[in-house]
């Protein structure tokens, strides 16, 4: 202790000792430091794992409940454009959604939620925001089956709002046609055309859109042309439509002659 407190070559020799022995401290610590790295890198990555399997549930949760606004968006729009069609109208309406759809490839019917305890009858009109759907052909207490107006087997008097031109809008079974019946080849229909219910039959009441004319194709070998319309109405789009009573039937229900309830 004396010599290394008097002469200072004792601790060039401690200072140099260090140095050599530095290389064997860093080895013998390296497996300690390495585990120690390990660990916390594991842990730091098994954290980041949970917390980005938390934000992958979140944002499903997220787009899940964004879907369901969108639906109820669109749903909020179909009714306020149903009830603005129902105020235009001036007939009384009545709400009702589409329960089921025919799956016959060769028929377009459809069953909704009301039947005769809401008055409901056969032969009554259906509706929706743009034009004609169809009209009710069997009717239980709390369903009826509509049969679409492209159904091969419905007919519907119409009259081209151009001309007054009444013919008759027959379904061909496709989603988005009908075909128009007795029609000359010099009728003068055009493509454009509006299509309304004339009201003839007493079926429907007169000037309920119809649909658009498609198409015009003289036949000279027919004394009648080949003429197709697209529906007005979204016929396989809906999931709410307005059943419809003219004045006539109100009429009728309030004299006890019809099925109406008030």
């Amino acid at each position: 202790m004396v010599a290394d407190y008097r002469y200072s070559y004792v601790k060039q020799i401690r200072t140099d000792l260090s140095a050599a022995i530095y290389p064997l401290q860093y080895l013998v610590s390296l497996p300690v430091q390495t585990g120690q790295w390990l660990s916390q890198n594991f842990s730091t990555r098994g954290q980041l794992l949970n917390e980005m399997a938390q934000l992958r549930e979140r944002n499903l949760l997220l787009q899940v409940s964004l879907q369901k606004y969108e639906d109820l968006k669109s749903e909020n729009e179909r009714l306020r454009t149903l009830l603005d069609s129902s105020i235009k109208l001036g007939e009384r309406m009545l709400l009702t959604e589409v329960l089921a759809v025919d799956l016959d490839p060769f028929a377009r019917k459809i069953m909704i939620n009301k039947g005769t305890s809401q008055g409901v009858f056969n032969g009554q009109p259906l509706l929706d925001a743009y034009g004609v759907l169809g009209q009710v052909t069997n009717t239980g207490p709390q369903s009826s089956t509509v049969m679409l107006i492209t159904d091969p087997s419905h007919a519907l008097p119409v009259q081209v709002v151009r001309t007054g031109l009444r013919t008759i809008a027959m379904g061909m079974g496709a989603t988005n046609r009908l075909k128009l019946l007795y029609l000359p080849n010099n009728s003068g229909i055009k493509v454009g055309d509006l299509l309304v219910t004339s009201g003839l039959g007493g079926q429907f009441p007169a000037g309920y859109p119809v649909g658009t004319v498609a198409e015009f194709t003289p036949d000279i070998g027919q004394p009648y042309a080949q003429v197709q319309a697209i529906p007005s109405a979204h016929l396989e789009r809906n999931r709410e439509v307005l059943l419809v009573w003219t004045s006539e039937e109100k009429q009728k229900a309030a004299s006890g002659g019809g099925e109406e309830k008030p």
